[in-house]
């Protein structure tokens, strides 16, 4: 998919600390400073105030490289490899979440209308979650039987901003987000991963909606 394309192209350009990054993305928007962790660029000038209605496009997922490959290393069992299909279907959970969750969050709890066509007030979101990593990801049972894990993963937000009706982008962010690690050693199954991701999610939303609606 091009927005991944595009993403691997921004994380490889870049070095891993934050001072690091470059100060001019290759479209020109701005790094910005004092953003909490995020990675942030912006356009000089732009602003989200004004929109009332928002485009959500479906979130792309992509998980960590070399992840299936590492979780196989850790499986004695054949039944319990995780194959193309598993991994197919956690992107799709998780890109279904990530919708509801903002959806929720930027529509119901915050005003914004969520909208499918384009117009002079309608802001254009495009956001992708990369870097997705399970330590314990349960893709065989009912979510009955329990691994012992430390912290349930990590995933990183990615978003663009565009105004719908020109095209024009008017920032990204890109947010490392990681489950705190506990001093020992949890219960983990698919339901408390979809409690931690569901979570981590719901961060990124209240914050956007904060933000949103406190502009004039």
């Amino acid at each position: 998919m091009r927005i991944l394309a595009i993403i691997a192209t921004c994380l490889f350009a870049a070095a891993a600390s934050a001072q690091e990054w470059p100060k001019t993305s290759h479209d020109g928007l701005q790094l910005q400073a004092d953003t909490g962790g995020a990675v942030v660029y912006w356009r000089d000038g732009a602003t989200l105030e004004g929109y009332s209605k928002i485009y959500l496009v479906e979130a792309a997922v992509a998980f960590q490289k070399n992840w299936q490959r590492d979780q196989n290393a850790k499986t004695v069992s054949a039944s319990n490899r995780i194959s193309s299909s598993d991994m197919e279907a956690i992107k799709r959970s998780l890109s279904d979440e990530f919708r509801a969750v903002f959806v929720d969050e930027l529509q119901n709890k915050g005003g914004f209308e969520i909208v499918e066509e384009i117009g002079e007030d309608v802001l254009l979101i495009r956001p992708a979650i990369i870097n997705l990593y399970i330590n314990a990801p349960d893709v065989r049972n009912t979510g009955r039987d329990i691994n012992m894990v430390t912290s349930a993963g990590e995933m990183t937000l990615y978003l663009e901003f565009y105004d719908a009706y020109t095209g024009s982008i008017i920032g990204r962010v890109l947010d490392r987000q990681v489950d705190q690690a506990a001093d020992f050693a949890m219960g983990s199954n698919r339901v408390t991963n979809r409690r931690v991701a569901e979570g981590i999610l719901r961060g990124w939303a209240q914050e956007l909606r904060e933000h949103m609606s406190e502009l004039p």
